[in-house]
């Protein structure tokens, strides 16, 4: 037992549920979670005012976070992913067909040009269709987490008073990412989305991270083997869960719960392994594609964006 209480911010999950009611309790302290509307908006309040001890972030919103100096860390420890095949939506009146034709275009993206989702999309539209990211004027909806970050060139704030969705639906935009419209003229830019994602996972191990841990820096140089507490923790809440996953038996069902299943009858293992070796193929490719995309200027290695003590935990 402890009275040492550290404010975080964290999603319910099936694999989360057992720390948000307590069934699981790290050894050194207590969380004291505090229920955010949207996620993301904990990721904003923590690079821009440190306001919680322990918060979920997007792996690109923390990465872009260290390359301005914010005095976080991550643990690795991912706590959401998904597939992004299906982010990108177009107006299907323009006859578009094919990726590349987005060349020469403008495109929507929800929110900011960092937001880890619209990363993961346009690496699939250069990586797996050819489509030159440098040619597309890339239209923003909203600004960044991370006020210093300057974007490219090629990107640019949507006109005042306009929506995306409008102007998607107007054809002003050959395309656009993480909206959602239910209209008629508005298609999946790449049909059957989904199974291209899991096709990528049986081929290539392509599988990617949206979701981390991230601490504030101060407590970890302040108290040695929190970040292991913490990391502990994570794994045997999610043990439960892994049993739901393998009986499809849910107790409070979750909108990821079919992807994780998915992935663990392809595979054949736990669909959310936590550390760093794990992961580091996806985190080498996150950091690639940011590089890549302009959003770093000079790429991190792996191991120094994690807690020096869990780069050799696993769970």
């Amino acid at each position: 037992m402890t009275d040492r209480k550290l404010k975080t911010a964290l999603q319910t999950m099936g694999h989360t549920r057992a720390l948000k009611n307590g069934a699981v309790r790290p050894q050194t302290f207590d969380f004291e979670f505090e229920e955010v509307p949207a996620i993301i908006q904990a990721f904003r309040r923590m690079v821009r005012g440190l306001e919680f001890d322990i918060s979920e972030m997007a792996i690109t919103t923390y990465i872009t976070a260290r390359a301005y100096g914010k005095r976080i860390t991550a643990l690795p420890l991912p706590v959401m992913r998904a597939y992004h095949h299906g982010a990108m939506k177009v107006n299907s009146t323009l006859g578009i067909t094919d990726p590349k034709q987005l060349e020469g275009r403008r495109v929507g993206v929800n929110r900011g040009y960092t937001v880890t989702a619209g990363v993961w999309a346009r690496a699939v539209l250069q990586h797996e269709y050819g489509v030159d990211l440098s040619k597309i004027t890339w239209v923003l909806s909203g600004d960044e987490h991370v006020a210093e970050f300057q974007a490219p060139g090629n990107v640019v704030p949507v006109e005042a008073g306009r929506k995306l969705e409008d102007m998607l639906i107007a054809g002003e935009l050959a395309a656009a990412s993480g909206i959602e419209i239910d209209q008629p003229n508005v298609k999946p830019l790449l049909p059957n989305a989904a199974e291209l994602g899991f096709t990528a996972l049986r081929e290539r191990g392509y599988y990617p991270i949206n979701h981390l841990v991230v601490v504030k820096d101060e407590l970890l140089e302040a108290q040695p083997g929190l970040a292991t507490d913490i990391f502990n923790a994570f794994v045997a809440a999610k043990q439960p869960y892994l049993e739901e996953l393998k009986t499809g038996q849910f107790s409070a069902p979750g909108k990821n719960d079919d992807t994780y299943r998915r992935v663990m009858q392809i595979t054949g293992k736990d669909p959310l392994p936590y550390g760093v070796e794990p992961n580091r193929k996806m985190i080498e490719a996150v950091i690639r594609y940011a590089t890549e995309q302009g959003i770093l200027k000079q790429p991190f290695t792996v191991d120094e964006l994690f807690a020096a003590e869990t780069l050799k935990l696993e769970g």
